[in-house]
């Protein structure tokens, strides 16, 4: 992770950014590593755990759904096994995971820090990324073992592939988006993070993560995808690792659209409420 981040700073000269926005970045780039450092300072596997711990819901998923329920999948050009429906959970499984995990951090970003609020100087918009960016980059050690084990099953490396930054940006700006809103919250009503963690857990049976979208009812499909972001982030990422095939263009740009609009309206109310979080910290 330390290798990965360092090497943004060869970035600097190909981008056109003023020196006050680079040392924003800059900055936000040492707490993001600062931050990865911290989560497993002192235990053995280090940041192999965000692994570790995607592995085990995989497992758990795969043992209820594949072997318990018998669930079948139909994908074209790969074999229906066990194996098979393993990498097809964790395709859609691997950003849910990133979502819930950077979104559930970011809505206590701003109270787990009041000595940073208080300060003049600090840029608060940094502060709900921190964890967002930091999921982001747990799952992609998942993200590197399910794409070689696709490849190992199918002898294929699919060039849809390379379409997989802009599905992290759809991702990305949703993810951010309700970051702010949830953390600029926070600071004024302590029950924000709670909610949050049940409407996760209802979104997430709403979601055809664990089981395939052909199981919804035709009528309620199209709602799903069109007001699910998620639904279509998930699907998109299994077009792209495991069929090599967009199937669906259009609820992604829809979703794309949903996320660039919730980003602009969490920021914008963080950014409305940011002068009152000294006060109430």
């Amino acid at each position: 992770m330390h290798v990965v981040l360092s090497k943004t700073k060869k970035l600097k000269r190909f981008l056109p950014v003023s020196d006050p926005q680079w040392a924003k970045f800059d900055l936000l780039r040492t707490l993001v590593r600062r931050d990865l450092e911290a989560r497993y300072k002192g235990s053995v596997l280090g940041n192999l755990w965000p692994l570790v711990n995607q592995l085990s819901q995989l497992l758990i998923y795969t043992y209820v759904f594949a072997i318990v329920l018998k669930v079948k999948l139909s994908l074209h050009g790969v074999p229906d096994n066990n194996f098979t429906f393993g990498l097809w959970l964790f395709a859609g499984l691997l950003p849910w995971i990133a979502f819930t995990s950077g979104l559930t951090q970011a809505s206590n970003s701003v109270i787990a820090q009041p000595n940073l609020v208080k300060k003049v100087v600090f840029p608060l918009t940094l502060l709900p990324l921190v964890p967002v960016l930091s999921a982001l980059i747990e799952s992609s050690f998942g993200l590197i073992l399910l794409i070689f084990f696709v490849a190992l099953t199918t002898h294929t490396l699919h060039t849809t592939l390379a379409l997989l930054p802009l599905v992290w940006l759809s991702q990305i700006l949703l993810t951010m988006g309700l970051g702010y809103l949830t953390a600029g919250l926070t600071v004024f009503l302590r029950d924000i993070p709670q909610t949050l963690g049940v409407i996760l857990n209802v979104w997430f049976y709403m979601t055809p993560i664990i089981y395939p979208a052909s199981a919804i009812p035709e009528s309620f499909r199209g709602w799903v995808f069109w007001l699910n972001p998620m639904a279509a982030i998930s699907e998109v990422y299994r077009d792209i690792i495991l069929i090599g095939e967009i199937k669906h263009w259009s609820e992604w740009g829809v979703t794309s659209a949903i996320s660039a609009i919730v980003f602009g309206l969490g920021l914008y109310t963080y950014k409305k409420l940011r002068p009152a979080f000294a006060d109430v910290l």
